[in-house]
Formats: C-alpha cells, structure tokens, sequence
C-alpha cells in the first residue's frame, strides 16, 4: 500500500478492523480465517514443490515445476478434448502483434496502462499481446468474404498473455503478470446467438463440476451509458442471453449498466469448500471488434451482414484457477490430478526390485507411480507421503514380495486391504479414468475431513 496509490510515495501500513454481532459469528469468522491461511496456495506451492515466482526472473511471472506442470498438462489436455468433442477448433497464434493491430482493435487506446511497453523491431513498433481476440479475428478474415453457411465458427486457444501489473498488486497466481487464457471466440449469426450461449453454459457446467465446483452466482450485466452498437443488437443479444441462462435453469441476478462497453455479459463465480466466492467464467458479447476490423459474411439473400461475437473464458486462466483448486483441495488434489498416485514405501533393502515392477506396471497403466528410497523408519516413510499429500501408498516389505500383494492405505488413515498387485493396479487405473477416489471403485468408505497429518 503507497500513499495515494503511487508506488513512488511512501509506503502505508493497512490496519483491519472486523465488528460483529455475536461471539459465535466471529468464532466462525476466525475459523474461516485460519481455514484460508492452512490452505493458502502460496504456502503448499512451495512445500508441494509445485511452482514459484523467480525475483530473479521478475515479479508476477510463474515458474511450473514438475508435479505442478503434470497437473496442469492434464488439465489443459482435458480442457482441449472437451472442446473439440464440443465442436470447436484449436487455435495457436503469437505472442507479440505489429502495434498497428491493437490501435485498430482500441486496446491500444483502452487498457495502454495495462500493457508492457513496446519494443522496436525494423524501425516498426511490436507489442506483446495482452490479449487474444484480435489474433482470432484476423483468421477470421483471412479466408475472404465467408458464407452464413459457415457460421457459427467456434475457435478456443489456451493463449499466454502479458499485462502490466503494479508489484503491489501481484499476489501469486491469483494476480500476474504472464498467464494463459482458456480463451475461445465464437463467431454466428443473430439468430444462433442464444443457442450458441447455451452451449457455452453447458459446457461450462461440465467443465467445473470435473473440478468439484458445482455452486454458482450468476450474473447478466446489461448496456453501461457509453456503449458501442446499435439498440436493436443491444436488445437482441441480452434477450438471447437472458433465454439462454432460462432455458438452462439457473437463477442469476441483473447487474443494470454494468456491461462491457462493446457488449452485454454473464459472469459465472463458483464456491468453494469454504464459502468464498470466485469470479472464474465469463461470456461476453461483443459489437466492437467486428465493427473495428470490418468483418464481413453474406447472408441468405446476398447482403453483407457484420457477425456476432463472442468472448468466453471457463477457467479465465490457467494459473488463477490453478490457485483457486490448490485452495479449494488444500492440495489434496483430484486422485485423476494428483502428481504422484501411488507411492511404495519399502522397509527391506531387497525389496527395490520388487518395488521397481510394480511401478512400472502402473505407468503402463498409465498411472503415475513412485518408490521412495529415502531408507526413513516406516513411521517417517508414512509421514513423508501423508505431508506431500499421495493419495494411495503401500508398505513394502518380505510378506509383501513373497505373496505378491499390495496392503493399500489412503493419506487420510484409511485401509483399502490387501489385493493383489494386478488387481490393485486395476482398481487404481479404474478410478483414474473415472475421476473418482479408489476406495470409491472398492466401496470402501473414507472419512476424507479427518487428515492423517497434523496442519500446523
């Protein structure tokens, strides 16, 4: 905090202060607080060794490590096969744009204060990109006049963007300086506005829900005073929005005036596990661009009509979501996320063989499996795993190696029995394809709030 909002004038110390009504309240208050520091993704990033800001390398800029890395491959390897199974078209596009494309599409002019400065290339200024949408609607044109037969177009990026953030305002991957985009542009006619939109929720709902968010606040916010487009697409758009979000069922509340400039918009926030509220999704129309970059398609009867678009994000970006799930877990990930899935700790040195084919069966099985070879007392090998949260370990020992079975036990205490190491690996590759927990294919019941390890 800086002394009018400038970092150049003195640094300010904030005071907090809370009020309330009753003693329980603020029990309850200092309960969600100690909640949300235990769970703090800035702390089990660095002692999950998922990822880390560099000052060396610059404030707001993320270094992925391995397991943070694996699981955000699988995130984004899930977030690509739903979209094409969805209808859309995969895009890549660069990192940096002639200056000239974000003066026509008025970034340039809008959100100067939040883009990096220009660089100098062939006496010709470049400027690295704060957002996608521009680069999706040259493709757009690039194939000439297109027919209303080839509408609706759906494209979807996960695109990196660079936007300028004051360091006071950085704060891990909630607020950055480099994020990915889960980015898509739908561009269609008026009349297959509010189907596409329905589209849009739907997936949405199928994407979030794979994540464990199935509560949301929804918002529709309509035309602001200063606004581009005529009344009559005004109208038609927020109606087909407002259809859409009815013919889905969801309640929402309308924020008057509080629409994009080039467009009226949903803003999808999720719980999570305890009661805070994120802004993650959004659905924007917009009337601007089309009309900035003289899009074109000729309709049923010969004329040129300018498209709709459409902007939507389900995540926002990679690394805000990642934060918010790391929370909303604990880093207790999804046993289809986790970075390790089963650890075999073994207590006899000869077992290392033994321990070296079970894992390798598993990846065969695709399933991501580890030996710890630390030579720890059983008692710390437990602790070890419990504290860098592996869902499923095993106890290697003689008996183990001589009847060629695999005593299973969860982080949170639980036994799965004995199994064979065939069927073992089969329960756990099962769950793995079916985004559920193992005890769950065994119908073993797990007390998952009663954690194995102390959180201090």
């Amino acid at each position: 905090a800086y002394w009018r909002g400038d970092e150049k004038r003195a640094m300010l110390q904030r005071i907090y202060g809370t009020a309330w009504e009753s003693k329980e309240q603020l029990v309850e208050y200092q309960r969600r607080t100690a909640e949300a520091k235990r769970r703090d993704h800035r702390v089990l990033g660095k002692k999950l060794n998922l990822f880390s800001i560099q000052q060396e390398a610059g404030g707001g800029l993320v270094f992925w490590h391995p397991k943070g890395a694996g699981i955000r491959r699988r995130i984004e390897d899930y977030w690509k096969d739903v979209h094409v199974e969805a209808g859309y078209e995969l895009l890549y596009t660069p990192h940096v744009a002639n200056l000239d494309l974000w003066k026509t599409s008025g970034h340039f002019d809008f959100y100067k204060d939040g883009m990096f400065d220009q660089m100098s290339v062939e006496d010709e200024q470049y400027q690295i990109k704060p957002m996608n949408c521009p680069f999706h609607v040259l493709v757009y044109k690039d194939q000439g006049l297109r027919s209303y037969r080839e509408l609706p177009l759906r494209w979807a990026e996960l695109g990196t963007v660079y936007r300028y953030e004051r360091s006071g305002t950085l704060h891990g991957l909630m607020r950055v300086r480099g994020f990915t985009q889960d980015d898509a542009h739908i561009f269609c006619l008026p009349e297959q506005l509010s189907d596409e939109i329905l589209g849009v929720l739907d997936l949405t709902e199928m994407v979030l829900s794979k994540f464990g968010f199935d509560k949301y606040v929804i918002n529709l916010s309509t035309r602001p005073e200063k606004s581009v487009g005529s009344d009559e697409i005004w109208d038609k758009a927020t109606r087909s929005l407002v259809e859409a979000l009815e013919r889905k069922g969801w309640a929402y509340e309308v924020d008057e005036g509080g629409g994009a400039f080039y467009g009226p918009k949903i803003d999808i926030k999720i719980n999570d596990a305890i009661g805070r509220t994120w802004q993650c999704s959004t659905i924007q129309c917009d009337f601007n661009l089309p009309e900035r970059f003289e899009m074109e398609y000729v309709d049923k009867e010969g004329q040129r009509q300018v498209p709709i678009m459409v902007h939507r994000a389900i995540f926002g970006s990679i690394e805000r979501f990642f934060g918010i799930l790391t929370e909303n877990t604990a880093g207790d990930f999804p046993y289809w996320l986790a970075p390790v899935q089963l650890r075999l700790l073994p207590v006899v040195g000869e077992a290392e063989a033994f321990c070296a084919k079970v894992v390798a069966d598993a990846k065969r099985l695709g399933l991501r499996a580890e030996v710890d070879k630390s030579g720890e007392r059983l008692g710390k090998l437990i602790r070890n795993s419990e504290m860098q949260r592996i869902p499923v370990m095993a106890v290697v020992g003689k008996s183990e190696m001589e009847s060629g079975k695999l005593s299973l036990r969860t982080r949170y205490g639980g036994s799965l029995g004995e199994l064979s190491i065939e069927e073992a690996l089969a329960v756990m590759a099962k769950a793995n394809a079916q985004n559920v927990e193992p005890n769950d294919i065994l119908g073993i019941e797990v007390d998952m709030t009663q954690r194995a390890e102390s959180e201090e």
